[in-house]
């Protein structure tokens, strides 16, 4: 068995998107700095409602999917199918933009605490065109296990053993069949991840201090940083000097080239720039 130790360190990074929707971005901050399958990881977390307000106007993808997880506030979702779906605290939204997606999400808010996170998840060659689909999450749909070792988990996608008890979470099935781990530990408590060796690993923490790594050959990480994990099968991290919270993303490598130019996420240079014809032309999603 051979534990993962801290790989690379990536720091989030103060920036803005939408309408001017203040953030911290790691995966994702510099070209290139992703981990495969995952391309980009923002963090958004006020209590000014200047710093949130403006939201996410209408705007394309293509090639990818994105993950919303709301810890705090309220994001309506609109999009060109006539979908509408309600982003409240404690839930999520898994969309797959496939061939072409135009929408928007807007704060239903006006004051109080805007906090959450979106995850950019490439999708492999032959499933960029797919049609788009997307899957609501309320609060109530993701389980929460409670560790061997003190602390929870809630499973946004990929599954969990505890004690032998295997927990799956809302979404399963994809191609680079993610994990997306919300973990809350209590000081000095240990959690211990079986991975397969071939798989990527990040770990986002957002609360907290973390050291990652089997007793004796641990590194530290700080609030608001990203961690890239080596190889091995075993993941262990341990609360440090008070509770810690973070984010367990890992998964199914892709390997494949990626092209990225703003909202859109293909192979080649040339799809890409098929993409911009297509939105300006208004054919982007068939």
């Amino acid at each position: 068995m051979t534990v993962r130790t801290l790989q690379q360190v990536i720091p989030s990074v103060p920036t803005s998107d939408g309408a001017g929707v203040k953030l911290r971005r790691s995966l994702g901050s510099q070209r290139g700095l992703t981990v495969d399958p995952f391309l980009m990881l923002d963090e958004f977390s006020t209590d000014n409602p200047d710093d949130y307000i403006a939201g996410f106007p209408a705007h394309p993808h293509r090639g990818f999917e994105t993950v919303t997880y709301m810890l705090d506030g309220h994001l309506l979702h609109e999009d060109h199918l006539g979908n509408r779906g309600d982003l409240k605290s404690g839930g999520a939204q898994w969309m797959t933009a496939g061939r072409g997606i135009i929408h928007s999400e807007m704060p239903q808010q006006t004051e109080g605490r805007m906090r959450g996170f979106q995850l950019w998840v490439n999708l492999p060659a032959n499933e960029k065109m797919k049609p788009a689909w997307y899957r609501d999450i309320e609060p109530h749909e993701i389980p929460q296990v409670t560790l061997a070792d003190g602390g929870t988990a809630k499973i946004i996608a990929g599954s969990i053993n505890v004690a032998g008890v295997v927990t799956d979470g809302v979404i399963t099935g994809h191609t680079t069949d993610p994990l997306y781990l919300d973990v809350d530990l209590p000081n000095g408590s240990p959690f211990h991840y079986y991975l397969r060796d071939d798989y990527s690993a990040f770990i986002y923490l957002y609360e907290g201090a973390l050291q990652v790594g089997a007793p004796g050959n641990t590194r530290p990480l700080t609030m608001q940083t990203g961690a890239v994990l080596s190889p091995g099968d075993q993941i262990t991290v341990t609360a440090d000097n008070g509770p810690a919270r973070f984010l367990l993303l890992a998964g199914k490598p892709i390997k494949e080239p990626v092209v990225q130019y703003g909202p859109f996420v293909m192979n080649t240079r040339d799809e890409v720039e098929q993409a911009v014809r297509d939105y300006q032309a208004g054919v982007l999603t068939g």
